[in-house]
């Protein structure tokens, strides 16, 4: 793995606990009373179960190892709705700034790896 790979998979790793933050964070700006500590904790949890649960098997990006089997399409969907549900959070968060930065570095990130987009799209 060289060293362009191995510091956009730390960049990945960063979105992907920056997107789950974000969507806590979403929650706890958005809701109020008992909801507002539910959801924060929650939706995460099930965003993060679902990112890590649905995979498509052997893909170099992740272990390789999956539970629920989808297509590359099916997961590069779902990885961008993610993705697209935290800047949106964000934004509607009053952080719009931090969502336009947010959305910048998850481009530059599905930039670098257009092999392994090229990958999911004939898997």
């Amino acid at each position: 793995m060289g060293k362009l790979n191995q510091t956009n998979s730390l960049l990945r790793f960063a979105l992907e606990i920056a997107a789950l933050i974000s969507i806590g964070v979403f929650a706890w700006t958005h809701f109020n009373g008992y909801f507002k500590y539910v959801l924060t904790l929650v939706l995460p949890i099930v965003v993060m179960v679902i990112w890590s649960v649905l995979a498509v098997p052997n893909d170099p990006s992740r272990s390789g190892q999956t539970v629920i089997v989808v297509n590359g399409v099916t997961r590069l969907v779902i990885e961008l709705l993610i993705f697209a549900m935290a800047v949106a959070a964000l934004y509607f968060s009053h952080v719009k700034t931090v969502g336009i930065m947010f959305l910048c570095l998850i481009l530059l990130h599905y930039i670098i790896s257009a092999d392994r987009i090229k990958w999911l799209l004939n898997q």
